[in-house]
């Protein structure tokens, strides 16, 4: 059979990507929860591994992992519980006010697009005449909050779910790898196989660690900052920096917005108010140029045309938790093509060269 025969049929492979996507899609309630336990079995096997070598036995390690995770995450609730529900009881009057001085802000602006349509009204008043005016339908969307986390019983059970695969996943180890490495042919594919998971894991724990550490340093200076200009719940603003820069470009343009509407809410003063999304600017302006780069050093060096089309794939998949899998996701998919040759390619265009510019340093 000569090559023609031996490519694979263009229409086969749309319709098998197609039917990808749609899988991806109609289960991401069923996918998401795997592909977060995965995420955190990847940051905390190192940990367990540590404690297996001061001879604590595998459940055992795996326990204590987990327990001080959820620890470390109930205490943060605990501590966050109380500014968060004083700002959902003022959420309402504060968007309110905070609309009301944008509006008084942007009234010069206002005045001339409402000249500009008084113009367009008379230019198509006489060929309008006698024409039934459209009838306007609105249609309202699901809440902000239903959006990040759906209904609470679907939050409790992906969580709980999230927890226990997590459980099963460190308690088993390299069990899941020996089985795959068992599975393979050749001695040539389990080296392989071995290298890609050491290396996947290597760097999306490194990955991880580095940026959680970065930007809970991100969000302490931003919370002292915005404590000094008077800003209403520091910490509150602190946590949501660490946990929203989680996602490249998005993160930083939603607290922006976020932080700007807040300052508005605040004070009544249009230059204070400025003050508090150009803080935050001026921060996350010298963490990603000066101390992600300094730290994380060409790990995960991402072309950020790819990158920004994860971004957008995952978010469009799945929401807000799919951008912020966006990153791991495609690190996973750069190191997998860097080592299977035909890959290669792919693998080239998710990555870069040293030396080479506007490559993202993640």
């Amino acid at each position: 059979m000569n090559d023609e025969g031996k490519r694979w049929p263009v229409g086969i492979t749309v319709l098998a990507l197609l039917a990808v996507f749609y899988t991806l899609y109609f289960a991401r309630t069923f996918l998401l929860p795997i592909a977060f336990a995965l995420l955190l079995d990847f940051l905390l096997s190192p940990a367990v591994r540590a404690l297996v070598r001061w001879h604590v036995p595998l459940p055992l390690a795996a326990g204590l992992v987990l327990l001080a995770l959820l620890g470390v995450g109930s205490l943060v609730v605990y501590d966050l519980s109380g500014p968060v529900q004083s700002w959902a009881e003022h959420a309402p009057e504060s968007v309110a006010t905070a609309q009301s001085r944008l509006r008084r802000l942007l009234r010069p602006l206002q005045r001339v697009t409402k000249t500009a349509e008084q113009v367009e009204s008379a230019a198509g008043g006489v060929a309008g005449a006698g024409t039934a005016q459209p009838t306007e339908v609105v249609v309202r969307g699901p809440s902000i909050v239903s959006r990040l986390f759906g209904s609470t019983q679907r939050f409790l059970a992906g969580l709980l779910e999230v927890t226990i695969l997590l459980y099963f996943l460190l308690a088993a180890g390299d069990l899941f790898l020996q089985k795959l490495i068992k599975g393979l042919p050749n001695v040539r594919d389990r080296k392989k196989a071995i290298e890609i998971a050491r290396a996947t894991e290597g760097s999306i724990s490194t990955y991880l660690l580095t940026t959680l550490a970065v930007n809970a340093i991100e969000g302490a200076v931003v919370a002292a900052a915005l404590y000094a200009l008077g800003m209403p719940n520091p910490l509150l603003w602190g946590a949501l920096v660490t946990l929203l820069e989680f996602i490249p470009y998005l993160g930083a343009l939603g607290l922006v917005v976020i932080l700007t509407v807040g300052a508005f809410a605040s004070f009544t003063d249009v230059g204070h108010a400025l003050l508090i999304p150009g803080a935050y600017l001026a921060i996350n302006l010298i963490q990603a140029n000066l101390v992600s780069p300094l730290l994380l050093g060409h790990r995960l060096a991402l072309n950020p045309v790819a990158l920004l089309v994860s971004l957008a794939f995952w978010f469009w998949i799945w929401g807000i938790p799919g951008a912020f899998l966006g990153v791991p996701l495609l690190a996973t998919l750069k190191i997998f093509c860097d080592h299977i040759e035909r890959l290669a390619p792919l693998g080239e265009f998710l990555g870069r060269r040293d030396g080479e510019e506007k490559a993202l340093i993640l």
